[in-house]
């Protein structure tokens, strides 16, 4: 399994991680299948949220890990927090926001909830899940710096962050950031897209997002895709669906000339940018992660990299 160094940090890290939201759907015992396997393919990084399962996906996360072979630092332990869940709309790995919180003791409370849920001592990383527009980020420097000096949490992110608002919560930390989780992949490439179509004044052109992937590099903070194989935010996969037959048939033809499958091939575009990219794998099947993980150590060529960018709709200029 390729690695990456962590925020530009000595802290090596497989370059795919094991996202762990949709392991609600599972029992203990089928879950710690799934952290022994994804170990044996070299995924040593586990991707949480407080909200996913509402705490139950880190609860049977924490059930499995004592129950399998494996120790608490076979893994790189990452979890999120900052979204307060309204029960009215959430079930299931299906879960929504009533606001965001990143006031001191939520934020504390929230730490604390995760440890427990997790049977775990510590977090190697803790990232604040989405902007709150009442942020005070002397507030969030206090539990972060509470949070460190407890011993209860070793490194910081944010996720979903933009530019500005990494800078603006960076002025007070004394912690580097050194994550930003943002949805990324064939297709979703707005923050690619627009620096393409800079001085034009098509669609393409729109800056969503500030130079978020400029940014990260320049600062050298790890991004983290999510939703690698979604089109939309949750409208559902590209992977094998007739809406998409032209960036399918490039995937395939890919994936027989490396003698690997589609996934494997959108998990290779994504690690074959330059930003040194950690992909973020949801699926609780060990088959479906070991076919993805396998474009971890594909590399497709400059030319490749851009057939694909065209085959999901993208032009230049």
């Amino acid at each position: 399994m390729r690695q990456i160094n962590l925020g530009g940090q000595q802290l090596p890290v497989s370059a795919v991680a094991l996202g762990i939201m949709r392991m609600v759907r599972l029992d203990p015992a089928a879950a710690t299948k799934v952290l022994e396997e994804v170990h044996d393919l070299g995924i040593n990084f586990i991707d949480a949220a407080d909200i996913y399962g509402n705490g139950e996906s880190e609860r049977i996360f924490g059930q499995a890990l004592k129950q399998s072979k494996l120790n608490r630092d076979d893994f790189f332990i990452q979890s999120k927090g900052g979204i307060v869940l309204d029960p009215k709309r959430s079930s299931g790995e299906l879960v929504f926001g009533q606001r965001y919180d990143f006031s001191k003791q939520h934020l504390i409370e929230t730490v604390d909830g995760i440890l427990q849920r997790m049977q775990i001592d510590y977090l190697d990383s803790f990232l604040l899940h989405r902007p709150d527009p009442l942020m005070d980020p002397a507030e969030v420097a206090a539990a972060f710096d509470e949070l460190q000096a407890a011993g209860k949490v070793r490194h910081f992110g944010v996720s979903n962050f933009n530019p500005m608002q990494v800078e603006f919560l960076q002025s007070a930390l004394s912690q580097r950031l050194m994550i930003n989780q943002l949805q990324f992949g064939v297709m979703h490439t707005g923050p690619i897209q627009f620096g393409l179509h800079t001085n034009m004044q098509d669609d393409a052109s729109v800056n969503h997002d500030g130079e978020i992937i400029e940014y990260s590099r320049l600062h050298h903070m790890t991004i983290q895709a999510w939703s690698p194989y979604q089109y939309g935010m949750f409208a559902g996969t590209f992977i094998d669906n007739p809406k998409f037959p032209e960036l399918n048939q490039k995937l395939q033809e890919l994936a027989d000339k490396y003698g690997v499958t589609k996934n494997a091939i959108a998990t290779a575009w994504i690690i074959r940018h330059p930003a040194k990219m950690q992909v973020i794998l949801g699926s609780m099947n060990p088959q479906h992660l070991a076919e993805s993980c396998a474009g971890a150590d594909v590399t497709l060529t400059r030319q490749e990299w851009y057939d694909v960018y065209f085959a999901a709709g993208n032009d230049l200029p």
